[in-house]
């Protein structure tokens, strides 16, 4: 098997990271991976974490995962049998019910998530759910905002890995919930545009348990030599379909036994001020 080139790897990371900066997206990159060499997959991986590393350089602080693709359907669409996941940096946290300016967001759209932060490191090969429940010290209501620099999300597998699997800015409630306090499986979700119901969903919809997703992304982050570690957050995957953003919406996300939180957009002559 061929070596990634990382040379021209370097270019569609800047590219990537040129269209986060100037908020004008930028064409599939697909293509330009696959002629990276290697296994497509790591190359798109390889590209983000070109990124990840300027981010860090900049002074912005990792402060988690994301795991994407956890809905089947999703992964049928795209052709493939397992999620892929993302950097979360310090920069990206949105308090709960914080007015968020559109020129933050690029291509927004929002879904409901459980969200776990973790007491403990999560170093082995392969971990076991109660592993996983050992580790973490509790979940909270999540909205994740994500985000594509690939313009009208013309995207497949490569583009979202290589563009941080989508990310944006995520909400995090701000009542932690120790897990036996709720059921991460079969837990309902209701999230409302002003009230209006907009997406319903329900824990197992995420890869059949919210916790199967953590063991994955905690085997994964072993794997690539970046394990979990006490503090870190993992946002486990959608609940729900996701829902497209317009200035001056206001989402609310109910999850069973978990609570609720919420985001907020500005309106645009709010965001141009």
């Amino acid at each position: 098997m061929s070596e990634i080139d990382l040379n021209a790897a370097q270019h569609i990371a800047y590219a990537l990271w040129q269209a986060q900066q100037n908020g004008v997206p930028v064409a599939p990159v697909r293509a330009a991976i696959a002629e990276l060499g290697g296994d497509a997959l790591e190359a798109a991986y390889a590209v983000q974490r070109l990124n990840t590393e300027r981010k860090l350089a900049t002074g912005r602080r990792l402060v988690g995962r994301k795991i994407g693709l956890t809905s089947k359907a999703v992964q049928a669409q795209l052709g493939v049998d397992q999620p892929d996941f993302g950097m979360l940096f310090d920069d990206m946290s949105i308090a709960d019910g914080e007015e968020i300016v559109m020129s933050r967001t690029q291509q927004p759209k929002v879904e409901a998530e459980i969200a776990l932060v973790l007491a403990h490191d999560l170093p082995h090969e392969r971990h076991t759910i109660a592993d996983l429940i050992g580790a973490t010290a509790y979940a909270l209501p999540a909205i994740e905002i994500v985000g594509s620099r690939i313009a009208n999300w013309d995207i497949r597998l490569t583009d979202t890995v290589a563009d941080n699997a989508s990310s944006g800015l995520f909400v995090l409630g701000n009542r932690p919930v120790k897990l036996d306090a709720f059921d991460a499986i079969n837990c309902g979700m209701v999230m409302e545009r002003r009230g209006d119901q907009v997406s319903v969903g329900v824990g197992a919809a995420c890869l059949g348990n919210p916790l199967y997703a953590a063991v994955w992304l905690a085997n994964t982050m072993t794997r690539v030599g970046a394990p979990l570690k006490a503090g870190d957050i993992v946002l486990t995957g959608a609940l729900g379909p996701m829902v497209g953003v317009n200035a001056g919406d206001v989402f609310t996300a109910h999850i069973e036994g978990l609570g609720s939180v919420s985001a907020s957009f500005a309106h645009l002559s709010e965001s141009a001020s």
